[in-house]
């Protein structure tokens, strides 16, 4: 099944190398669509890069930042008008781990409507949050 990997991006320089390169290592056959709102650190440049080294990768550009929810719609939406029949979302910063993706995907080819991660339940984890932010999520 034709499976796209919708990952919005800001100013995520600094994590998209490894993000990308986690994803293709974890599952060579998906699509990965970057939709990235404007970002002035080349964080679409640098995507659009390792395009060119490791393939399946597009960079969706926005002119202006608009917000998580607007760019998972805006790439959901572009994935399922190009085909896609699995959209997977994973955030850049790696709290999503694309180690993940095998299982996620597998469980949807196997007849799951809808498969979800989460950092609570065994196996799941939290890195580099703030007692604030675990608090409150």
């Amino acid at each position: 099944m034709r499976t796209t990997v919708v990952v919005p991006t800001y100013n995520e320089i600094a994590n998209i190398d490894r993000l990308l390169r986690e994803v293709r290592a974890a599952a060579p056959d998906v699509h990965v669509l970057v939709v990235d709102d404007g970002s002035p650190d080349g964080t679409a440049d640098r995507a659009e890069a390792l395009h060119a080294e490791l393939g399946g990768i597009e960079v969706l550009r926005r002119t202006e930042k608009n917000g998580l929810g607007n760019a998972y719609r805006a790439g959901l939406r572009h994935a399922m008008d190009a085909g896609a029949e699995i959209c997977v979302q994973m955030d850049a910063d790696l709290s999503h781990p694309p180690a993940a993706l095998p299982a996620l995907i597998a469980n949807v080819e196997h007849g799951a409507d809808l498969c979800i991660g989460s950092r609570y339940v065994p196996g799941g984890r939290v890195v580099n949050w703030p007692r604030r932010r675990k608090w409150l999520s």
